[in-house]
């Protein structure tokens, strides 16, 4: 696919050694984690309740370094499937397959009410592939500066989220944060 100067489907990132290093310093990014799928759900529910919505979106806990792990994950069910039946969507993700990669370089909350009206969003991969046409996604910047990843809610149709979506998304990364500072703590 063809990108003008400029619009890097995936941007440069000259941080992913120190952000490889601290990632195993917290032992993070490489198991999917209990607690990480919990926050998913939880944030993807926030997300459905703002946007009034019949049923919950994606939301994630993503650490990038040379790919994307979603060590929390919540996928929501299949249109019309059980309830125990959701989409399914693997644990690791190519950095050209979505957005978070931008969130983590940008170092800045992104909010993409509908992404196919952003011609340097909408070619990606996760479009065409998942259909995914919203998202809302902001950076995981640990107290040692390090962006360690972004969590993110994505969906199906495009949702306006505005600067609640926003607010949200900010709010709900600063309490990630603080729960893997929590967690450091307890290292030996």
């Amino acid at each position: 696919m063809f990108e003008p100067p400029g619009h890097l489907l995936t941007p440069d990132d000259r941080e992913v050694p120190q952000r490889v290093t601290r990632l195993r310093e917290l032992g993070l990014g490489q198991a999917p984690d209990p607690e990480f799928d919990a926050f998913a759900r939880e944030l993807a529910e926030a997300a459905r309740r703002l946007a009034d919505a019949d049923h919950a979106p994606f939301a994630m806990v993503n650490f990038v370094t040379d790919r994307q792990f979603l060590a929390g994950l919540y996928a929501p069910p299949a249109p019309g499937a059980d309830p125990g039946g959701a989409v399914q969507l693997g644990r690791e993700v190519p950095l050209d397959h979505g957005y978070c990669p931008h969130v983590v370089v940008r170092r800045k909350a992104l909010v993409l009410d509908d992404v196919c009206d952003y011609p340097r969003f909408a070619g990606n991969p996760v479009v065409d592939k998942l259909g995914i046409r919203t998202y809302v996604g902001a950076p995981l910047i640990d107290h040692t500066g390090t962006t360690l990843g972004t969590i993110c809610i994505v969906d199906s149709e495009p949702r306006p989220w505005g600067h609640p979506g926003l607010h949200l998304i900010k709010e709900r990364a600063a309490d990630l944060v603080q729960m893997i500072r929590r967690r450091e703590e307890l290292l030996p």
